[in-house]
């Protein structure tokens, strides 16, 4: 006797023989040697003698190896003897090769009788007929893929573009409480909006322990305060908190790709005069800031800033209302800049508290947050492995440490451009290269500026870089990249997807920008809500300390975050981690010259 191996091929099945040791007849072991599965066992003669014989289909199957036949005599005790399971196997792979073929022939009436016969039905000289089964199969598969998977962020936002590009400031749209004074993308997103505000309530412990504690108080009541920020999840939850306690608010965006218009659409339900919708022109944009404050019957008299935009608005159209506003919060570096400008000049309307300067956010928000945003925004947009890439940071600022820290995790080999000695020298002993950018242009992979200034990547920089080189930015303003000196008439733009750009040069090379130039992590990515609640809550802090300051306590001056309210923005976000403080005793805080309460820092501490 002989063991007998299983072969699957794509067109057929063999038998092969295992041999093994044993007293059986050589004529009876060569009965059993292998059988090709293109007819039963018990088939007529003429297909036993003679495989091409007429009426048999041919398969185009190859020739088994070695002999065919088999002795019917001995099927019932070998192997692959009719009710064995190896035979039924075999049937069931016969007959099923058998109704492959006949579909592939054309024929509608072959099939495999039970006593193993093929009956066929007669063949006609024509040309196969093409089904169009596969093309319509092809269109059901795309239909019950398109319902089986969610749509994704890009797919939105592309049927958003394509039901019109009507602004929506020419549609009259209404919450329902019958309010109409807002303008967003569409008022039914609200609901969803509206658990995006509720997840991020859950990481900003500090915005709502201070809800808790203030809200009896009302410390806001009074305030009128009109806003510029991004439009996002973790501002909602700070506007919100302005509200309960006591201000009211009306709000626009200070960068027309980090809005969110779920959020924009639930804080309009809930009553928040917004303007404000994703991908705004610089038309609608001012037009927004402009209804913020060109009201009848509501003047402001507090102003929260990211960037400048608002209270430079003020100053230039509605200089009437400087009188009446009591404070200013900036949290950003080209936001302070332009106060200082104001200051410089004698047109700052009132006092302004510096939030950007403050330690907290310093040590926090600009190293934490864009720290584990760049990464998230670079692999959401272009895909790019990381590792071995040359990449160069423009500045080694918060946000640059925070941007190397991360590039040098994904094993990136990072260069730093800088112009301040100190910010140079620590950049060195983290590890990076500190050059210019002219010597290292023509070689690096990415680009990422974070100085806060303006024209740090140029023109003639980008006729220098190497082809697919990814030029973006991780400061506030779009000034740093020098993108309208890219909109000449030799050089072609090519839209690829969200907040992604291809342009090409005349020879074909192509630099990738990102976002035109604008804030990265808060247009392509998402960004850690706690981290921000740090920012939000010092930002709040800072409006109730200037609104209910006595009259002389702040002049027409810009004054940095006070050490003791940073120090209670950090006691609010240590409950989150079951943190325990060590006091100091009295011997101590003496021998210190501090007190056991703080301030731990002097006012002149970065």
């Amino acid at each position: 006797m002989s063991s007998s191996v299983f072969i699957i091929t794509p067109c057929n099945v063999y038998i092969r023989p295992r041999p093994i040791q044993c007293e059986e007849p050589e004529e009876q072991q060569r009965s059993t040697v292998s059988t090709l599965v293109t007819c039963s066992a018990p088939a007529s003669a003429a297909m036993a003698e003679d495989p091409e014989a007429p009426g048999v289909p041919q398969l185009g199957l190859p020739p088994p190896p070695g002999p065919h036949r088999r002795d019917p005599g001995t099927e019932a005790t070998t192997p692959g003897g009719p009710g064995s399971g190896r035979w039924i196997l075999l049937r069931m792979l016969e007959q099923a090769e058998v109704r492959r073929s006949a579909h592939l022939l054309g024929t509608k009436e072959a099939s495999a009788a039970c006593d193993g016969t093929v009956q066929e039905a007669p063949r006609m000289d024509r040309q196969l007929q093409v089904s169009e089964q596969p093309q319509e199969f092809s269109e059901k598969l795309s239909k019950a893929v398109r319902h089986s998977f969610p749509p994704s962020s890009a797919d939105s936002s592309s049927s958003e573009s394509s039901e019109g590009r009507t602004s929506p400031r020419y549609m009259e749209q209404t919450n329902s409480k019958g309010g109409k004074d807002f303008c967003i993308k569409n008022i039914r997103q609200a609901a969803f909006g509206r658990r995006e505000i509720e997840m991020a309530e859950q990481e900003m412990p500090a915005l709502m322990t201070l809800r808790r504690v203030a809200e009896g108080e009302m410390p806001l009541a009074g305030a009128q305060i009109v806003g510029c920020t991004h439009i996002t999840a973790h501002m909602a939850v700070l506007m919100e908190t302005l509200s309960v306690l006591g201000a009211t608010c009306r709000w626009a965006a200070c960068n027309i790709y980090s809005i969110q218009n779920e959020v924009a659409a639930a804080l309009a339900e809930g009553g928040v005069p917004v303007f404000a919708w994703k991908e705004e022109s610089e038309d609608d944009y001012f037009w927004c800031i402009d209804n913020c404050v060109n009201v009848e019957g509501w003047e402001p008299n507090m102003i929260l800033d990211d960037g400048g935009d608002m209270t430079h608005w003020i100053c230039k159209k509605y200089p009437h209302l400087l009188k009446n506003i009591k404070g200013i919060v900036e949290e950003s570096v080209s936001g302070i800049h332009r106060l200082y400008q104001l200051y410089k000049t004698g047109r700052l309307c009132g006092p302004a508290i510096n939030v950007n300067e403050s330690v907290i956010k310093q040590k926090f928000d600009n190293f934490y947050c864009c720290k584990e945003s760049v990464l998230d925004a670079l692999k959401r947009t272009t895909d790019v492995i990381l590792a071995g890439k040359q990449v160069v940071v423009c500045g080694y600022g918060e946000v640059g440490k925070g941007c190397c820290a991360a590039l040098k995790g994904m094993r990136a080999i990072v260069c730093v451009t800088e112009v301040d000695p100190i910010c140079a020298l620590q950049a060195c002993m983290d590890g990076c290269r500190v050059v210019k950018l002219d010597e290292i242009i023509s070689t690096v992979d990415v680009i990422v500026t974070c100085t806060g200034n303006k024209n740090v990547v140029l023109r003639e920089h980008m006729e220098l870089v190497k082809n697919g080189c990814i030029v973006c930015n991780m400061g506030h303003s779009n000034t740093e990249i020098d993108v309208a000196s890219l909109t000449t008439p030799e050089l072609t733009w090519r839209h690829v997807r969200a907040h992604v750009d291809h342009v090409v040069w005349p020879d074909g090379k192509t630099v990738v920008l990102l976002a035109e130039g604008r804030l990265l992590n808060l247009s392509c990515s998402t960004v850690p809500v706690y981290v921000l609640s740090i920012t939000a809550t010092t930002q709040a802090l800072a409006l109730i300390e200037l609104f209910n300051a006595p009259e002389g306590r702040y002049k027409q001056d810009i004054y940095l975050y006070p050490k003791k309210m940073d120090e209670y923005v950090s006691v609010l976000h240590l409950h989150s981690f079951d943190a325990h403080l060590t006091e100091l005793t009295d011997e101590q805080a003496k021998y210190m010259a501090i007190s056991k309460n703080g301030p731990f820092k002097p006012s002149y501490y970065r």
